[in-house]
């Protein structure tokens, strides 16, 4: 055979393929991986995704831990590369048995290195509710079945209040065995990081997921529910939702000022990250009710008397301004307050020290000091910093982040003029300790806070908001500008009488608008 015959290209490997799976490789994928995770072979089902460790370890546990004992998956039509599949899968535990149906989808991807099409592994293609780590187990229930009931008695339920939803299962996680019912058979998502629960170590920043309870996706058998009174409250709480719900991303609280205790609470959307409790975001100029309390109480400010609010200040080489760039000629610090100029925080910085905001924040508004609420929450920070950073956290932007729950104490404390940890559950049904600040307000810089509070309401930002309200009425709006996001993210607490609230609507924009309303239909809800 010559030179030529032997380089010819009829033994060539063929090129490896590229681009987006074509439609018929996706059914393909999609068919021969059903197949095989109905069959129960999982290391089969397994070499077909782009994950064969992580793909045989989750479907192992499907049927081991779960105790499925068959499942049957049904493929529907393919949008592009994804692929929607329904499944009805027979689960069978000490004698008890059920079916189970639900929906979740695949992805075909094509692998670089061979051209291979294979389903792109994710937890959620086992289920939808999943996340790394998380686990399907069926058996006798971790916690009985608790009835949530309002401060009066009147029963909750997550079909009536689906804001409530991830609350109830945290309250059930948690106080379940407390309550005096019984476990009954569940099959139930086991959530991989149960380390943060009832803290804020857990929470990430800007609220992104965080630490979430356990699951129950089936029943098997019912179990007996004890009885477990929360501080809620029913008619607050419907309001709470209604109020949210009007907005496609949004969330509120609202307490008892003398308690503390938490009144109503709702995310929107309801299934959707528990910002109420545990977000973590910069809150803006709402911070300035904190800044405004450390400056008074140092003397450096004072209702009534003259303090500048120029166009521009320029600290730790970053310069600041107010929007639109307005400025007050001869301006006195309550019109600072109530129209929010930035730069009369800013200018404060020099004169103080770089752990004084962190300080004022920690020993009189309680924020960092480790709440337990009853269910996992996010307790605020306020870390010291120095140059452009400190005079940043000053108007609530640099490294400070806070949630609708600790922005509701903040007017609570001014309200009542002292810090009440919130709680959604008595610290006597566990005996838990509740988090304690280390000095009230003064009377004279309550007294200050509260005017500064009411002008902001009556005639200030929040005038438009808290138009019509009567009683004793205090009110601050915040906006937060975030990287990358066109609109700033839109805050507002305020107190009314014997309530205090506070709401963020992401990317809302000006407070007294987006989340000023929020707050005032709450607040209005009290005539």
């Amino acid at each position: 055979m010559s030179t030529s015959d032997t380089a010819s290209g009829e033994n060539q490997p063929a090129p490896v393929k590229t681009g987006p799976p074509s439609a018929v490789e996706v059914r393909a994928t999609a068919r021969d991986f059903l197949d095989a995770w109905a069959a129960g072979e999982p290391d089969r089902a397994a070499a077909l995704t782009d994950d064969r460790e992580a793909a045989a370890t989750a479907l192992t546990g499907y049927r081991k831990d779960a105790h499925i004992s068959k499942v049957s998956l049904k493929p529907g039509t393919p949008t592009g590369t994804t692929v929607p599949f329904g499944v009805s899968a027979e689960i069978s535990y000490d004698g008890k048995r059920a079916t189970w149906t639900y929906g979740s989808e695949l992805e075909a991807v094509r692998e670089k290195k061979t051209g291979k099409v294979l389903v792109g592994w994710r937890p959620t293609v086992l289920h939808p509710d999943l996340r790394g780590g998380d686990t399907l187990k069926t058996g006798r229930a971790q916690a009985p079945p608790i009835k949530a009931v309002d401060r009066n008695g009147a029963g909750l339920t997550g079909k009536e209040h689906p804001a409530l939803r991830e609350v109830f299962s945290s309250l059930r996680e948690r106080y379940g065995d407390k309550a005096g019912g019984t476990a009954g058979v569940e099959l139930w998502i086991a959530r991989a990081d149960k380390t943060a629960a009832d803290s804020g170590s857990g929470t990430q920043a800007d609220g992104k997921d965080s630490e979430r309870p356990d699951e129950t996706l089936k029943v098997l058998s019912k179990g007996t529910p004890g009885t477990l009174r929360t501080t809620l409250d029913t008619k607050l709480q419907t309001v709470t939702e209604e109020a949210v719900g009007k907005r496609s991303k949004a969330a509120a609280v609202v307490l008892d000022p003398a308690t503390g205790e938490v009144l109503a609470a709702a995310n929107s959307p309801a299934d959707g990250f528990d910002m109420a409790f545990q977000g973590s975001f910069a809150p803006g100029s709402t911070m300035k009710v904190i800044s405004s309390a450390l400056l008074i109480d140092k003397g450096l400010a004072a209702y009534g008397e003259p303090h500048p609010c120029p166009k521009y200040v320029t600290y730790g080489g970053w310069k600041f301004q107010n929007d639109d760039k307005f400025e007050i000629k001869n301006g006195t610090f309550e019109q600072s307050f109530a129209r929010s100029c930035n730069t009369a925080f800013i200018s404060q910085a020099e004169k103080l020290d770089n752990d004084e905001l962190t300080k004022e924040a920690r020993d009189v508004f309680g924020i960092g000091l480790s709440w337990v609420t009853g269910v996992p929450s996010f307790d605020g920070a306020v870390p010291v910093q120095t140059g452009a950073p400190k005079a940043a956290s000053l108007i609530g932007q640099g490294g400070v982040r806070m949630n609708p729950l600790t922005m509701a104490s903040v007017a609570a404390t001014i309200r009542s003029g002292a810090f009440h940890q919130p709680y959604i559950v008595a610290p006597s049904v566990d005996d838990r300790q509740l988090a304690k600040s280390s000095r009230p307000l003064s009377a004279d810089t309550a007294k200050q806070l509260r005017s500064l509070m009411r002008l902001t309401a009556t005639s200030g930002t929040a005038a438009e908001a808290m138009a019509g309200l009567d009683g004793k009425i205090g009110a601050k709006t915040g906006s937060a500008e975030v990287d990358g996001q066109k609109k700033p993210n839109g805050w507002f607490t305020a107190y009314r009488n014997d309530l205090a609230a506070a709401a963020i609507v992401p990317a809302g924009g000006h407070g007294g608008s987006s989340a000023g309303p929020i707050v005032a239909q709450i607040l209005r809800s009290a005539d």
